[in-house]
């Protein structure tokens, strides 16, 4: 049974992290931004192998936000691939999860107002 909520991790550079966090916060995309500095990444990107010093950020969401959370992600990151990788909630805390859920849910578009008659 799956809880709704998701977790995304994501990588950036320090100077791009309150950049991210609030993006992502006022959106409404995200209930909270965790940030774990002091991550050095290994990877290899065009060709060559690479060393960063990086922060690792730890998303919570909605399962639904996802897709906007990632697309938010490509819009806000300074990388050309910014990493974005979106792990199932299977169980938490029922009160904890439900402020995820509370947290990020965006109001619909309105109805159009009908005419007094």
């Amino acid at each position: 049974m799956s809880s709704g909520v998701r977790l995304i991790l994501t990588t950036c550079p320090e100077e791009a992290v309150e950049t991210l966090a609030t993006g992502l916060l006022e959106r409404r995309l995200v209930a909270c931004v965790n940030v774990v500095r002091g991550v050095v990444s290994r990877y290899w990107w065009k060709g060559k192998l690479v060393r960063d010093d990086e922060a690792l950020l730890l998303l919570k969401t909605r399962t639904e936000d996802v897709k906007d959370v990632i697309a938010a992600l490509r819009d806000l990151h300074p990388y050309d691939l910014p990493e974005a990788l979106a792990l199932p909630v299977e169980e938490g805390n029922p009160a904890y999860l439900d402020w995820v859920r509370e947290v990020t849910e965006r109001p619909g578009p309105e109805a159009p107002e009908t005419p007094a008659t």
